[in-house]
């Protein structure tokens, strides 16, 4: 059936994070040409307490792993048991980073074939929506007495697969497996080092040519997971195909969290201007509306370079060109019966073309005062204003690395991104550094940001220095 043996893998955990949480139990269903030839199981000290919701899920309590043997006691047998096998996993993702992770802290370099029994369910089964492995159980009329206990999994799985050669073509079946097995077909210049040596966390990747000019940057909360999915093999773009036709090396850089990327990515897009950026290079042309809600006027189209951070309190909207900017000027005007001259979109003297078709307020002719067109003006803009800074002054977001506990401290004022600290010498550069530019990419990147998390690490810039 296959030229190598099988693995049916099932850890419990004390939480859902590889590099934070710990294994609790492990098994192991070994199975060579479609029958087992072992089965192993074992509870572990997580040294960490068990969550009293992972004990109520699981059944496994801190004090059922007191004196059981750490993952450091039992890394040899696990990895006997494992090399030069088919890594099997039910969202294999999960189950094959928690023990890559936890051989990683034993100082061993452990790497598998994996074959995750929920990419195969859904490429089987494309007609059902759920594939957890309840679903699966439930399908499949599959048994099991001990859910949410390691071995009892691994032998639902094991179950599970010897279903599918009862229930499909075998032939058909072993396609689909072969195919979910391969692995990406790497660049010329690509070697399987280098996708080594890129790191399973966030950061920002940069691909090269063979004259060292940027093709591309990105950004990823795993870089190499993010980079693997370029060589997928499968390109969907034209683009893709030209970046492995000519990408010679792949530099990155590492950062605590996705903010750190998010910002480093926007920034290096700009400096380096790489060929495969597209977006990230058009937001450079964005541009604003600028109306000072404090006295009647005419609003102003700007773009970045004109942007004081400190009046944006008088700014409405992001608009990729200056035509759509007038665009919704011109939308408005038609909606509330805004006078054309008074929104700086008609010369001359006189009544303006709208009030002559009866869709102006006589602004222009002293029908309406500019007052009121102002107060009408300022209703119509109200819904898309650019959002006040909320703070007193300087802000740093604090992101920390589960991997090292190291934190970046992400500087702002005024939505302008001064830069990032990592050390004392960095803070102190930033907090003498009194020039900030307005940069709408990361205005938005912050706006997102802050509205997405429920708890920012956000502290005051004094606080920092002190």
């Amino acid at each position: 059936m296959y030229h190598k043996d099988l693995a049916f893998v099932d850890v419990e955990t004390t939480g859902g994070r590889a590099v934070r949480d710990r294994i609790t139990e492990i098994a192991i269903i070994t199975v060579r040409d479609g029958d087992v030839v072992s089965q192993w199981s074992s509870l572990v000290n997580p040294h960490r307490p068990i969550p009293e919701r992972i004990c109520r899920l699981t059944g496994i309590t801190n004090a059922m792993v007191e004196a059981q043997p750490s993952f450091n006691d039992l890394f040899k047998d696990i990895y006997d048991r494992l090399e030069d096998c088919i890594f099997v996993a039910h969202n294999a993702r999960f189950d094959y980073g928690f023990i890559k992770n936890e051989f990683k802290r034993c100082q061993v370099d452990f790497r598998a074939q994996v074959l995750c029994t929920v990419k195969l369910s859904r490429r089987i089964y494309p007609q059902y929506r759920r594939h957890n492995l309840d679903s699966v159980m439930q399908r499949h009329a599959i048994q099991c007495s001990a859910r949410h206990r390691a071995m009892g999994d691994a032998r639902v799985l094991y179950e599970f697969l010897q279903e599918l050669y009862l229930r499909h073509n075998h032939e058909h079946l072993e396609s689909v497996i072969k195919s979910l097995l391969k692995r990406p077909s790497l660049p010329a210049n690509i070697s399987e080092d280098d996708i080594q040596n890129l790191p399973e966390s966030p950061g920002v990747y940069l691909f090269y040519d063979r004259d060292n000019i940027p093709l591309y940057i990105g950004k990823s909360i795993n870089v190499r997971e993010r980079v693997l999915n370029h060589f997928s093999g499968d390109h969907s773009s034209s683009k893709e195909m030209k970046i492995s036709q000519n990408i010679a090396s792949i530099d990155f850089i590492k950062t605590c969290g996705e903010l750190g990327a998010l910002l480093t990515e926007s920034k290096l897009i700009k400096q380096k201007l790489p060929s495969y950026n597209y977006r990230l290079r058009r937001y450079d042309r964005l541009t604003t509306i600028e109306y000072n809600q404090d006295m009647p006027g005419s609003p102003e189209i700007i773009t970045p370079e004109y942007i004081d951070a400190s009046k944006i309190h008088h700014h409405y909207g992001l608009f990729k060109t200056r035509k759509a900017a007038k665009d919704l000027l011109l939308k408005l005007a038609k909606k509330d019966q805004l006078c054309l001259k008074k929104l700086g979109l008609e010369a001359g003297t006189g009544a303006c073309f709208a009030y002559q078709l009866k869709q102006c307020k006589g602004a222009c002719i002293g029908q309406e005062t500019e007052l009121q067109h102002h107060l009408r003006l300022l209703t119509a803009l109200q819904p898309i204003k650019n959002k006040t800074w909320p703070y007193a002054g300087k802000i740093g977001i604090r992101e920390t690395c589960h991997e090292d506990n190291s934190s970046d401290i992400h500087i702002f004022d005024n939505w302008c991104y001064l830069g990032t600290a990592r050390n004392q010498s960095d803070l102190d550069k930033l907090s003498a550094n009194a020039e900030s530019q307005f940069d709408l990419d990361s205005y938005k990147i912050l706006i997102s940001y802050l509205k997405q998390t429920k708890q920012p690490d956000i502290i005051k810039l004094d606080q920092l220095s002190a």
